[in-house]
């Protein structure tokens, strides 16, 4: 009789020992003795996925006939991090395969260590979609991510002579076990050509598309499991194919180059995650990439729609889609196409259809960031697209006439079409338009959206806004990333707060018990040591855990102000020169995070970083008091580590300016301390946290406005304070240029004669909230207790919590009541008529 009866999806020791044999030696062909240990990774990532596998069949049927609503996530980009751990977490097997493997010779940490990340993303937009994926399935609401499988991610950031190089991110060289083809599941996509209109055997008039080209989109699919229930989603990633990816009859001419040409031009498309759009073939690329991937989830939507027995007609009771930024936002457009030139509807009937379907998630209060796309670029690639939002804006302009007669300037803002020279298509006003809610992601940054650059739609619709404050799994960002605090948590106060955050609440009785408090620096420390290893292995420079970690870990650019935490650090410095024998306690400043290839300011704040870290960490009479980090790649799986050993947390960006932020949320769920301006989600984290317990500093959003306003001299900043002054003269003295005179001249330059970001006129109140977040360190005791509270007070900040703002503020759905992770047996595959 066979020992282990469910190797396929056995949670036991015994099982998962067996179906790792299995999958080493006939997925892979791989002996144990011989085999290589991303061999063993790749056996033990199949194993698991088996085991997802069964959840996602099963949640297939269970919506098969079913008539709950479908969520659809568009988004460019996806930061799912490694899998292999959080899976091993949501399928409650995570010891059960310790056992397993140790009973075979192997460790599981060196296995997780060889998964390769998806680089889907460029930093807090990716993550966050990927956060809510997780809590989607974890919450059991039915969804599907909608984005590109992009062949070369983000890239890998590389520091040589202190600047940033970027290296392509090969993230597919060995495969990728999470994701299964899908070639059956297939949408052509047209580019280009003309629009003509027709009159039908009925009289009425249509519009048809005769495309230039044609090129095919191929699902790839991810399962996303819960956690710790039945229901798995999909993650659906899309790689562009050619029609015909040889062309025989060239080849049997001699013309080789041309029996490929096609399927080099089509796979184009998805090679590469935002390729630099500052050349005009980059702004096309850029472009396509956004229209192919919505056109091949909006096409698989109305196939399963069809396929569950849907019309056309009902498609917005069956589905959600949320556009993730203005990325997708050319889908309101492709949706009225397929409704109309596809599906025989007519315009009366697909535009409340669309506009009930849509909703539209805003990122940014800068008004650059909004996308716009040159009419001509846009009507070229997509003339019948073209046509179509013509035709909405008119529709709206007529709306706006009634609701403002007489208001021609506002006609003008509100307009699709900036009619300014080029001419050029609002993204941002197509999304607001074709969608029945906008939401912002925090309560400032939604308040700032409805007064600045929205402030005419809040104005014609204040019924369609929203906030829903950002969020992050607890999962992935604690038990994953942290398993010690993990462990000493549930210890305390149970399992449950995976699940139900606020039950977080019930940690703060702790926060003053001497032997919990020892408990929680026990674990501080040692996630301090563990960073500490990596940044040797990485960087060379060897730190001290005992010294307080202050750490900035972010997307590198001005308005973040990595440099506001150089121009302190080098204050720091400059008063232990002059005061060798001062109380100073040690620290160690670690920044880390990608500048965007073609921005030059950025690169250089890396380098301002790096160049004074080499001068600090390389002077003798600093010894180990102040030291200074640049890690490299920071990237999700980096974040595990950075994280977890932060002591304190710098979330320094100007007010007024950063959305939300996410990366706040997560080192505070660790137990750091946060020092911050009132920006983005800051404000709502330290209401929630206490006042007490956060370092404020700095003008708020009304004040930069004020400032702004009356006219902003940064010069007299400079002259009025001494120690601002020492520092920026210390700057431009060339002390930190390395061999290159005048290397960061025109970095002073900007902040003395412009500021767009006001580090000056924050930098002494910056340098005070510094100071008090010093004296608090020396007492540890004070900073345990405030360390444990920052923790507790943190449930608000799910992405569980956000998820379910979108269900009942956004979505209209109610999410179901879990069902355990294994009340649902095996029934074995079986077809479903949803084709998911």
């Amino acid at each position: 009789m066979n020992p282990c009866p469910n190797i396929r999806s056995g949670h036991n020791p015994a099982e998962i020992k067996q179906a790792f044999l299995d999958n080493l030696h006939c997925a892979l062909g791989r002996l144990q003795a011989t085999a290589t240990r991303h061999d063993l990774y790749l056996a033990l990532a199949l194993t698991v996925r088996d085991r997802i596998l069964q959840h996602s069949i099963n949640s297939i049927s269970a919506r098969d006939g079913s008539n709950q609503r479908t969520v659809a996530y568009l988004s460019a980009e996806f930061l799912p991090g490694p899998h292999l751990a959080n899976n091993l977490l949501n399928l409650g097997i995570t010891d059960a395969t310790r056992n397993a493997l140790r009973e075979l010779g192997h460790d599981l940490d060196p296995l997780l260590a060889q998964e390769e990340e998806p680089g889907l993303g460029n930093g807090g937009l990716g993550r966050l979609a990927s956060c809510y994926m997780d809590s989607l399935a974890s919450l059991e609401v039915p969804a599907i991510g909608y984005g590109i499988r992009y062949e070369f991610g983000i890239f890998d950031q590389v520091i040589r002579d202190g600047w940033q190089h970027e290296a392509t991110d090969k993230w597919l060289r060995k495969g990728n076990p999470w994701e299964i083809p899908r070639p059956e599941i297939a949408c052509d996509v047209k580019f280009g050509g003309h629009a003509e209109g027709f009159i039908d055997s009925k009289g009425r008039y249509h519009s048809r598309w005769i495309p230039e080209s044609v090129v095919k989109g191929v699902a790839y699919d991810t399962p996303i499991l819960g956690y710790h229930v039945a229901t798995c989603n999909i993650l659906r990633l899309w790689k562009a194919e050619a029609i015909e990816s040889f062309d025989f009859a060239a080849f049997n001419h001699g013309n080789y180059d041309r029996a490929v040409e096609d399927k080099v031009a089509s796979e184009t498309i998805t090679k590469i995650l935002y390729p630099n759009d500052e050349a005009h073939q980059g702004k096309i690329l850029r472009l396509k990439q956004q229209f192919f991937f919505t056109s091949c989830s909006l096409q698989d939507m109305l196939r399963i729609h069809r396929a569950s027995g849907g019309l056309p007609a009902d498609f917005h009771q069956r589905w959600a889609i949320q556009l993730n930024d203005t990325h997708p936002a050319i889908a309101v457009a492709e949706l009225m196409r397929l409704l109309m030139d596809e599906n025989g509807m007519g315009w009366d009937d697909a535009w409340p259809a669309t506009h009930a379907t849509f909703a539209y998630t805003n990122h940014t209060l800068l008004p650059e960031a909004l996308e716009k796309w040159p009419v001509e670029l846009f009507g070229k690639l997509f003339p019948r697209h073209l046509e179509i939002i013509l035709e909405i804006n008119r529709r709206f302009l007529d709306e706006v006439r009634v609701s403002f007669p007489g208001d021609d300037d506002r006609v003008c803002r509100l307009s699709l079409i900036d009619e300014s020279s080029p001419r050029s298509v609002r993204m941002a006003h197509l999304a607001c338009v074709g969608s029945h809610k906008i939401n912002g992601v925090a309560r400032l940054h939604s308040a700032l959206l409805q007064e600045t650059v929205l402030r005419d739609f809040a104005a014609m619709w204040p019924e369609k806004f929203r906030n829903i404050t950002n969020g992050v799994t607890p999962r992935r960002f604690v038990a994953v990333a942290n398993p010690g605090l993990a462990r000493l948590i549930t210890q305390c106060i149970g399992e449950g707060w995976l699940q139900d955050s606020d039950r977080l609440r019930r940690l703060e009785p702790f926060a003053d018990d001497p032997g919990f408090q020892n408990e929680w620096r026990a674990v501080k420390l040692a996630n301090k040591q563990l960073l500490a290893e990596q940044i040797a292995a990485r960087t060379g420079i060897l730190v001290h855990p005992d010294s307080m970690f202050d750490v900035m870990a972010k997307r590198i650019h001005e308005y973040k102000r990595q440099h506001l935490a150089i121009l302190h650090i080098l204050s720091l410095y400059l008063r232990l020169k002059r005061q060798p024998d001062g109380t100073q306690p040690p620290r160690t400043f670690i920044f880390g995070g990608k500048a965007a290839p073609g921005y030059l300011m950025a690169k250089h704040m890396i380098k301002l970083i790096t160049a004074t870290g080499d001068r600090i960490n390389h002077d003798p009479e600093i010894r180990d008091r102040l030291k200074v980090v640049f890690f490299p790649d920071f990237n999700v799986k980096n974040a595990h580590f950075i994280y977890p050993a932060a002591d304190l947390s710098e979330q320094i960006s100007t007010a007024g300016m950063e959305a939300s932020g996410t990366g706040n949320m997560k080192f505070s769920l660790n137990g750091a301390l946060t020092i911050g301006t009132l920006d983005g989600s800051n404000v709502e984290i330290r209401e929630e946290v206490g006042p007490e317990n956060f370092f404020l500093f700095g003008l708020d959003a009304a004040a930069v406005a004020e400032l702004r306003k009356n006219g902003y001299r940064p010069r007299d900043f400079y002259e009025h304070s001494t120690e601002l002054r020492e520092v920026i003269d210390f700057i431009s003295s060339g002390e930190l240029d390395t061999g290159e005179r005048y290397l960061f001249q025109a970095l002073v330059a900007r902040l003395l004669d412009h500021d767009p970001y006001f580090l000056l006129a924050d930098h002494a109140s910056y340098l005070a909230a510094q100071t008090r977040a010093e004296t608090l360190w020396l007492d540890p005791t004070a900073w345990t207790r405030q360390s444990i509270l920052s923790t507790t007070r943190m449930g608000k900040f799910s992405s569980d919590r956000a998820i379910r703002d979108y269900c009942t503020e956004i979505w209209n759905i109610t999410p179901p009541a879990p069902t355990p992770l294994h009340s649902r047996p095996y029934q074995g595959p079986r077809a479903t008529a949803l084709g998911f």
